[in-house]
């Protein structure tokens, strides 16, 4: 694959390397040489890592202190799971309302409010005193939680597609990297005697500096009517131009192959007519399958959570100690398999990231099923975490690259689907060891991961001209 490297001038006259372009499609990654990358699309990349960091953080900060709020506030355990829905259906809501507003005024503007907004609620559960300001507390919580989920995740398109390799995995690790650093700090301040209040608000102060830091280095909005770069052919790869994009800012790198890519105007109405951008049928169908894709995959991720612990327990009857290394197994391998998932992605393509992903996903719950000895109860929990690592980056990466000007809605439609799976997966198996043992209810994730991998080839990307290693 051919490239071209664009140049700008500083006021100095000194000349510094732009973004990589590539003769490829737009919404597209392609893989490029490290020594493209600058240092201002580095510094995207690690205000995204920033931005995932601190939502993992957070997040984790309300749950530690799950059950000293509980006490303060007086809530029971069965009004306590009718909140954690309110808080999940919040968080759909504001995920459903960010997508546009994303496509709207830009990822890197919805970053700011979002991480400002979940930086200020999460004070709102240490605050609260009773059920309802604990009820209003989660809500704009789970609210602002949706949007920076959205937003963030449509900066992290972005960044990779800059970046032209996998690196989408990593973005998600530190989400989970920063769960694990928020819970040992909650532990500790626990410890050391701290009220949530005090834990929580230093929380908060401590997310709205890092929110400061940030978002200066995120990627800037593309404005609706961007064209071609002056100077540059009308065929061949060109750059838009972004909102607020000044020498030293980050630019959106979008390729093309034909003038055609170029935006056009007709009246008040924008037109993108490059045909690597699905029409509307085609895109609706891509986006409803990639949610259902997402929803199996976090379905799975959710039983695995929720459930891991007390499945060891309850089969193998051993300790409550022991059967909580089943969960240690599964986020351990998770979190590690997103660390490396980018490479693999790399060199063997999404598709059979999410088939063999899934696969073994599968086995991991066929090995929970018939082990009777703890240690490969483990090695199941572990095949369950490592399989499902690399599948939902890959799921939002190709929602965010199908073309056009829509991509942060398309990715809210699929994370709403997806976030469904992650609800209904607990619930689910919960309603069915009324009947069943928990352990047999394990086949429906087991089933319907295998139905994933038979449908994998759905996260392919749309541009036949760029695909590597699909399996």
């Amino acid at each position: 694959m051919t490239t071209r490297h664009s140049r700008k001038h500083r006021p100095n006259g000194n000349q510094h390397q732009s973004l990589v372009i590539s003769k490829c499609p737009p919404g597209t990654v392609a893989a490029v040489s490290s020594a493209a990358v600058d240092r201002r699309l580095r510094s995207a990349r690690g205000a995204v890592f920033g931005a995932f960091t601190l939502n993992g953080f957070l997040l984790a900060m309300w749950v530690v202190h799950i059950p000293a709020i509980t006490d303060r506030t007086g809530v029971s355990a069965s009004l306590l799971g009718m909140f954690v829905l309110l808080l999940a259906g919040t968080a759909i809501v504001g995920m459903r309302l960010a997508g546009p507003a994303a496509d709207r005024i830009g990822s890197r503007t919805l970053v700011a409010v979002a991480a400002a907004a979940i930086s200020v609620t999460v004070l709102g559960p240490g605050l609260a005193t009773g059920p309802v300001s604990l009820a209003v507390a989660l809500a704009c919580f789970g609210f602002g939680n949706g949007a920076l989920d959205v937003s963030m995740n449509t900066q992290a398109v972005q960044v990779e597609r800059a970046y032209g390799r996998p690196i989408m995995s990593a973005f998600h690790a530190m989400f989970s990297g920063g769960g694990f650093a928020g819970s040992l700090v909650g532990a500790a301040t626990q410890r050391a005697g701290l009220s949530p209040q005090v834990t929580l608000t230093c929380a908060g102060v401590a997310g709205l500096v890092v929110t400061a830091v940030l978002v200066p280095h995120l990627v800037a909005h593309r404005r609706p009517g961007a064209v071609a770069e002056p100077g540059r052919p009308e065929t061949g790869s060109h750059v838009e131009r972004y909102e607020g994009e000044t020498e030293g800012s980050v630019e959106g790198v979008v390729t093309g192959e034909t003038a055609g890519a170029v935006r056009q105007r007709s009246g008040s109405r924008e037109v993108t007519n490059h045909p690597s951008a699905l029409m509307k049928p085609d895109r609706t169908r891509k986006v409803l399958s990639l949610g259902v894709i997402a929803f199996v995959l976090l379905l799975a991720e959710g039983v695995a959570g929720d459930w891991s612990a007390l499945q060891a327990r309850e089969h193998l009857g051993v300790a409550d100690g022991a059967a909580a290394l089943a969960f240690g197994a599964f986020s351990a391998t998770m979190t590690l398999g997103r660390f490396l998932a980018d490479r693999v992605s790399a060199a063997i393509g999404p598709v059979a990231i999410v088939r063999y992903g899934s696969l073994l996903c599968a086995a991991g719950f066929a090995v929970v099923i018939a082990s009777p000895w703890l240690p490969l109860t483990l090695i199941g929990w572990a095949l369950c975490g490592l399989g499902l690592a690399g599948g939902v980056p890959q799921i939002f990466t190709t929602a965010g690259n199908l073309g056009g000007s829509t991509a942060a809605t398309d990715m809210s439609r699929v994370f709403t689907i997806g976030y469904l799976g992650l609800l209904a997966g607990p619930a689910l198996i919960g309603w069915l060891t009324a009947l069943i043992p928990l352990t047999a209810a394990l086949t429906i994730p087991l089933v319907l991961t295998l139905a994933c991998a038979c449908a994998a080839s759905i996260v392919a990307p749309p541009h036949p001209a760029v695909r590597h290693g699909d399996g």
